[in-house]
């Protein structure tokens, strides 16, 4: 017989990590929207090449984020049946990983800023700008694998409010300082492109203090440095075979979105500001949907930890629905947004008239993306399900939507809407397959062991 569900007890508990998660995820977008909206006011090559160079960034956020999210699996499980002693040491594998990760992206960034912008764009005017923003952003990346694991240890610890607060309070600086250093107020000289990196470095520097100073407090988990070196053996594999399906997933899907902004990019000048805007807009879009699927993992992992297996399954069941209403809700919302969001920016005409097109398209291409985000990326994933969305990735995206964007780009010279559409068919295609694998129900497990 199926659980009932509390819906008191469930919404309340959804509201309570889905909204500071989702400020967060909010706050994060609001970034690049600040340099977009910001830099679009002093030149659309500016913006353009700032858009292009935080690539760079978006792929070192894969690695940490597989990291961090195996992290997270394991930690709600664990959590949830009260084993602090080995959620410590989750704490210490994940600082060690997204610590080496982060030392060879502030390396790259520091010594090939020139070589990585080439992956983007030929455009040498785009080059010169973007090279200048890495080399004094790429020390912000040093931080971010620190702070990135503080937080997820706060989210599944019962501490989102704090992680989200801080998180939040970080982008508000950053947005604050974006306006002084691109426009030069208050003293500052006028910096540009060069000015946005720059706060998004200072902006990191006072989220790791407040992390340290914030989590330092007894009643918050902290990594036990005495054995930060030593990892329990069932327990790295553990790790190992969640965080690896995640990692080979993060890094498709990665480096697959990488590849669209890189085609769209070698299309034109006009194409690339317009596909810059409309990620943009999608990641600001995405937001509410990212913090229903965090807390979708947490929710579900928390009972699964706890060995309430068919409480878990209920709740999946009913996250899956409420992703579909979230999807449509989406795609209203952009459609309801466009001609206010191309009249914000500077843009030329051409510029603006691909804008209007891909904002429609993306409207569509919501529906997809809400849905595989709570169910796979939220429910899946916390059962421990992380194989499905490595194999969805490699047939929906890198076997149909890169290629067809890319031949249709360079061999078969379509149109900028028809380039831009096959980027956004992954998502709309794995929707089928998603409902089948979800209805097999193998993310219904305990993935705990006694080891402490």
């Amino acid at each position: 017989m199926e659980p009932i569900v509390d819906k008191k007890v469930f919404y309340k508990n959804l509201v309570r990590l889905a909204l500071p998660i989702a400020l967060q995820s909010l706050m994060l977008a609001l970034v690049a929207a600040g340099d977009a909206l910001m830099l679009g006011r002093v030149a659309q090559n500016e913006m353009t090449a700032v858009s292009l160079a935080t690539q760079i960034q978006f792929v070192q956020n894969m690695f940490l984020g597989a990291i961090t999210a195996a992290g997270a699996i394991l930690g709600a499980q664990y959590w949830g049946k009260g084993d602090r002693h080995t959620l410590e040491d989750i704490f210490n594998i994940m600082l060690r990983f997204c610590g080496i990760i982060s030392i060879l992206f502030c390396a790259a960034c520091e010594l090939m800023p020139e070589a990585l912008m080439h992956i983007f764009t030929h455009d040498q005017a785009l080059i010169a700008i973007g090279a200048a923003y890495l080399r004094i952003a790429g020390w912000s990346y040093l931080l971010t694998g620190i702070s990135q694991c503080y937080l997820t240890i706060m989210k599944v610890t019962d501490h989102v409010k704090p992680g989200a607060l801080i998180s939040s309070g970080a982008v508000v600086i950053n947005i604050c300082l974006n306006a002084v250093f691109i426009f030069g107020l208050l003293g500052a000289p006028r910096m540009q492109a060069r000015g946005a990196a720059l706060a998004t470095t200072i902006s990191r520097i006072i989220e790791l203090a407040l992390c340290l100073f914030i989590s330092s407090r007894d009643v918050y988990l902290h990594p036990k440095f005495d054995r930060f070196l030593q990892i329990p053996g069932q327990l790295g594999k553990d790790f190992a075979k969640q965080c690896l399906p995640l990692l080979g997933g993060s890094l498709l899907w990665g480096i697959g979105f990488t590849s669209y902004t890189a085609i769209m990019g070698h299309m034109s000048a006009d194409v690339a500001a317009a596909n810059s805007v409309s990620a943009v807009v999608r990641d600001l879009i995405c937001c509410f949907c990212n913090g229903i699927g965090s807390a979708a993992g947490i929710i579900v992992g928390n009972e699964l930890g706890a060995g309430r297996l068919e409480t878990g399954k209920a709740y999946g069941i009913k996250l899956k629905n409420i992703s579909i209403v979230i999807g449509l809700l989406s795609t209203l919302l952009v459609l309801a947004i466009t001609p206010f969001v191309v009249k914000m920016v500077i843009l030329t005409p051409e510029a603006g008239s691909y804008l209007t097109g891909m904002m429609v398209i993306m409207a569509f291409y919501m529906i997809g993306r809400c849905i595989n985000t709570v169910t796979i990326n939220g429910v899946l994933d916390g059962g421990g399900d992380t194989i499905f969305d490595l194999y969805s990735l490699v047939l929906c995206m890198w076997l149909i939507a890169i290629p067809l964007a890319f031949f249709g780009a360079f061999f078969f010279h379509w149109s900028p809407f028809v380039v831009y559409a096959c980027t956004c068919l992954d998502e709309v295609g794995k929707i089928p397959w998603v409902f089948i694998r979800f209805k097999k129900y193998k993310w219904v497990q305990d993935l705990t062991r006694d080891l402490s």
